[in-house]
């Protein structure tokens, strides 16, 4: 059975920062590729950061500049460390674990939340 469990979340003051962290189980990790998504109270998840198994990163340009995105195989976690933090930054962040090839399935975590406010 696949976990995806994220920790890490939290209230933080606006221009404080935070990191995210998820650890799989079930999966074989090295292969897929993982991402952070969020979702702010009345708006549709969008896509934070994604890392592929070769190590290519990709942000939402919001986030670039501010947001890490980083993995590391051999513990089967997958990091994201938010700096400059705005309110606007305020959301359920999930973690996402996506195979690239058959059977290009996918697993979603259950989420963190990280509320930024002063």
């Amino acid at each position: 059975q696949v976990h995806l469990v994220e920790s890490g979340g939290g209230l933080v003051q606006p221009g404080g920062s935070l990191r995210l962290s998820c650890a799989a189980s079930g999966i074989i990790f090295g292969i897929y590729t993982l991402g952070w998504y969020r979702q702010a109270p009345g708006k549709q998840r969008e896509m934070v950061a994604t890392i592929t198994s070769s190590g290519i990163t990709n942000y939402a340009d919001s986030m670039k500049g501010r947001f890490t995105i980083a993995r590391d195989n051999a513990k089967s976690t997958v990091a994201l460390q938010m700096n400059s933090l705005t309110p606007d930054d305020t959301a359920v962040y999930y973690c996402h674990a996506e195979r690239p090839t058959w059977p290009n399935n996918d697993h979603w975590g259950q989420g963190t939340q990280v509320t930024v406010s002063s």
